[in-house]
């Protein structure tokens, strides 16, 4: 971050633009590079979804817009952008039109605090792991806000089914990043991807220790999104459409937005908690081996972004796959896995990883 910044006040100093100035206005980039990035990765999440979905399947997936159906997103984008805002007479107007608005604005911090290399950390906190678990939370505050506004049966039951899923699952999820802030001594992001970097790559990161821990995490990153086989708020054969039933046009689009970038958002969290962050799998990064020295240095950088993101989208394609695989749980079902399984086992495997820690330490 400090090469970003000492960047920028170089090319203010050029046009006799004084420090003050980029003091200023050099935190409103990292926002303005994350909105733009994300629109392009949701774009091509949607896309990719559909393909896998339609190749898992046995289906063609989109292919007539564009070459391969590439441009399908972006006619659904502008589908949605011409469609009317219909709101509801008997809804509350004020919270129905905030709902959709609050549920995409976590996301731009969420990503902040991701460590993308170990230059570009946006904002760097010591406990941006809390910070990444409040921010992650807000999105259910807005699905209960938007399904109780909207004055409709089907939306508020989903609302407040997501608001029992999301009970359910927040305590094994906590009991694993406690695990986690335990092996690696800290609640900082940045500490936890350097306290699984090791000579032999893969033996370092933490999947290893703590399976059990990344299989909890999985599943209750699933209920979190609320994707299949835990999308009780959106059940359309049960609910039509369930919280957002009575939205349309860009309001529904922003629903859809923030699904897909907190499916990114938290596929980024679980590859820094477990699977190295921006750490090379091979122990070794490839760039400074590859390429002359002065460009290696700085391509080093970018190789640690591409080796955070291709973990995140392996997840991606294990998330949709469960998607393609998997039936929709029915909603006591999926309480009881949460309570009567989950929660012990995640306990269970806390007091291991204490253990083992402990172990370690007195070695």
């Amino acid at each position: 971050m400090n090469m970003l910044y000492f960047l920028y006040i170089e090319f203010l100093a050029k046009y006799n633009i004084p420090q003050w100035f980029g003091d200023i206005t050099f935190y409103f980039i990292p926002g303005i590079i994350i909105f733009f990035a994300l629109l392009v990765v949701i774009l091509f999440l949607v896309l990719i979804e559909r393909k896998l979905l339609g190749w898992f399947t046995q289906r063609k997936g989109p292919n007539r817009v564009g070459l391969w159906g590439v441009l399908q997103t972006v006619a659904d984008a502008l589908k949605l952008l011409c469609k009317e805002n219909i709101t509801p007479d008997k809804s509350n107007k004020v919270l129905f039109n905030l709902a959709p608005i609050l549920i995409f604005l976590p996301v731009i911090p969420i990503l902040g605090i991701i460590p993308y290399s170990s230059e570009f950390t946006f904002v760097n906190l010591r406990t941006n792991m809390l910070i990444f678990i409040v921010f992650a939370s807000l999105p259910v505050l807005c699905i209960l806000l938007g399904g109780w506004a909207s004055n409709n049966k089907y939306s508020l039951i989903g609302a407040v089914r997501n608001i029992a899923q999301i009970l359910a699952f927040e305590l094994p999820m906590a009991f694993t990043l406690i695990g986690i802030a335990a092996l690696a001594s800290s609640i900082n992001l940045s500490d936890i991807t350097l306290a699984q970097n090791n000579a032999n790559g893969v033996v370092g990161w933490f999947i290893i220790p703590n399976i059990i821990g990344f299989i909890i995490m999985f599943i209750c990153t699933l209920a979190e999104l609320n994707r299949c086989p835990f999308d009780l708020p959106e059940a359309e054969s049960e609910l039509i459409c369930g919280y957002n039933t009575e939205y349309s046009g860009m309001r529904f689009a922003m629903f859809y937005l923030s699904e897909y970038s907190m499916l990114f958002a938290n596929t980024l969290f679980i590859s820094v908690l477990f699977l190295g962050g921006y750490l090379s799998p091979f122990g070794k990064y490839l760039a400074p081996i590859l390429l002359p020295e002065s460009i290696g240095n700085v391509a080093i950088y970018f190789e640690q972004a591409f080796w955070l993101i291709l973990k995140s989208f392996l997840i991606i394609f294990i998330v949709i796959w469960v998607r393609a695989t998997l039936p929709r749980m029915a909603s006591f079902d999926l309480l009881k896995f949460s309570w009567c399984w989950l929660l012990p086992i995640s306990i269970l495997n806390l007091f291991f990883i204490i253990i083992l820690k402990c172990g370690g330490l007195c070695a």
